[in-house]
């Protein structure tokens, strides 16, 4: 049968025939191509209700599209149902699926993620009749859910799409990557709790560790390069540091001793 006969065929009666060819023939893929082309605004139109989603409208489409190849290949015309009827949950539930088990970078609980994709099509409606973005109360009635699962629902949009750290900045000059903007570990922070404890109780100390401190803090020198001044080894000048600033840090956190 050429495809102009295959196009003048109705819906059921191209199944029909694409259910009794063999799979891999010609004309069971010429049959198969032609309802994709009739039902091609049916996948648009069950994409379109998650286009709120990050997810972009072609990914979507090719989503719906596998849907609408399952309910074609699996449909039984003698259940009496039209293709179109079958097809609509079919194609939804691929779109669904896709979102539960593939886009998720991090796991949610199902119940979770497929609120989310409700909100998408709840919040575009009623964008719509209201004028202005809803508030979860707004959304939460339309659902006929708690807001407080409405907003549990939204931290799952967080997984929905994740960024790599070595993800270019926009807008910024230069290779800018968003994992130097990230903060870490100041090994200078520890070096402010210790100026704050020299400064409240550092004449409470004898003269020498008085020195040792203001060299170390005020003077920027090493212990060695103290140890040098001073006429005692290095390792001299670590134990009356470290003394010394345990019993300020003590005095600042009420814990320690009178100073030797």
């Amino acid at each position: 049968m050429t495809r102009a006969e295959l196009l003048a065929l109705s819906d059921d009666e191209l199944l029909a025939r694409l259910h009794a060819m063999p799979r891999g023939s010609v004309e069971r893929d010429t049959a198969c191509e032609t309802l994709v082309a009739r039902f091609t605004g049916l996948v648009r139109y069950c994409a379109r209700r998650y286009l709120g989603s990050p997810e972009p409208a072609e990914d979507l489409m090719q989503v719906g599209y596998i849907g609408l190849l399952k309910a074609i290949n699996n449909f039984d015309p003698a259940f009496g149902n039209k293709l179109a009827a079958y097809a609509e949950p079919c194609i939804s539930g691929e779109i669904k699926r896709h979102f539960r088990d593939k886009r998720w970078q991090i796991r949610v609980p199902r119940q979770a993620q497929e609120l989310l994709l409700e909100m998408y099509k709840a919040h575009d409606q009623l964008t719509q009749q209201l004028g202005r973005s809803p508030r979860d109360g707004e959304v939460a009635a339309r659902l006929g859910v708690a807001e407080t699962d409405v907003r549990e629902a939204r931290k799952a949009d967080l997984a929905f799409s994740t960024r790599s750290l070595d993800m270019p900045l926009s807008g910024e000059d230069g290779p800018t990557l968003l994992g130097d903007m990230l903060g870490e570990e100041d090994d200078q922070v520890e070096h402010v709790v210790d100026m704050s404890a020299v400064e409240a109780h550092l004449g409470d100390l004898p003269e020498r560790e008085q020195r040792i401190l203001v060299l170390r803090f005020y003077g920027n020198l090493s212990q060695t390069e103290i140890g040098a001044r001073l006429g005692i080894s290095q390792m001299h000048v670590s134990r009356l540091l470290s003394k010394a600033l345990a019993y300020l840090r003590g005095q600042l956190t009420g814990s320690a001793g009178m100073a030797a």
